[in-house]
């Protein structure tokens, strides 16, 4: 396992695209969470520190780009080959793209969302002493997102083609609350945003009326775990059962 994770760690750091999608990730959900408390500072933010953290429902894109490429990448060029050529371990070597796309994102996310609370809440003018349940709510999205990261690798190792895998990943995320949004029938509405992976998952980052919200915070980022789970789950099975 320490070979794999040795390798796998040398292949994303060496790829040239690496750095700029990790650099994405913090701007970009950095920017956006500052932009958004900017926008309602004044007007008074009913849960001022999800408000910082909207970026990350943007951002969540540019890491499913990141797992997708750190899978179909290696695909596109035939490396994959050479990667079981010398770990024959399927399994591990699943494992340590696992182990290493979660720790880049976990690093980039926690940078993105320390930016975005604390320039934040000084944008907005939220100047009181962070909550637990603010806490919770920070370190819930940096979770989100590398749950987002383990997602995309799981669902770019059973598709393979970075195209198709990063629609079908977007599609998850985002596609559920657009259907949710037309559904006319309430229950069924609840029913959607409990199992949809971004609305569900982004629970985790509310402070205010958690009692209203259709599931509880832990709860939804548990859901998207599942959701990571299953994908990497028949990840492993299709890397067993098919050819490099």
């Amino acid at each position: 396992m320490k070979a794999a994770l040795h390798v796998e760690w040398t292949k994303l750091r060496t790829v040239a695209g690496t750095a700029w999608l990790v650099a994405a990730v913090v701007l970009l959900t950095s920017a956006l969470g500052v932009a958004a408390s900017a926008a309602c500072a004044g007007t008074g933010c009913g849960d001022p520190t999800k408000t910082s953290l909207t970026g990350i429902a943007f951002g969540q894109a540019v890491v499913a780009v990141l797992a997708v490429l750190a899978v179909s990448g290696e695909y596109g060029t035939g490396m994959i080959r050479v990667t079981f050529a010398a770990l024959p371990r399927r399994s591990a070597v699943l494992a340590a793209k696992g182990a290493v796309v979660g720790a880049v994102v976990l690093v980039a996310g926690a940078a993105a969302v320390l930016v975005s609370v604390s320039v934040g809440r000084g944008v907005s003018s939220e100047v009181s002493a962070l909550s637990p349940a603010d806490v919770r709510a920070a370190v819930g999205s940096v979770l989100y997102l590398v749950l987002v990261g383990l997602l995309s690798l799981g669902v770019a190792t059973v598709v393979r083609d970075a195209a198709a895998a990063i629609g079908v990943v977007l599609g998850l995320l985002y596609l559920f609350p657009i259907v949710a949004a037309v559904v006319s029938d309430p229950d069924w509405f609840r029913r959607l945003q409990r199992i949809s992976p971004m609305t569900a998952g982004l629970a985790v980052q509310a402070t205010t009326n958690v009692d209203r919200l259709p599931i509880s915070p832990w709860a939804g980022l548990g859901v998207l775990g599942l959701w990571a789970a299953g994908a990497l789950l028949a990840g492993g099975v299709a890397l067993r059962l098919r050819d490099a």
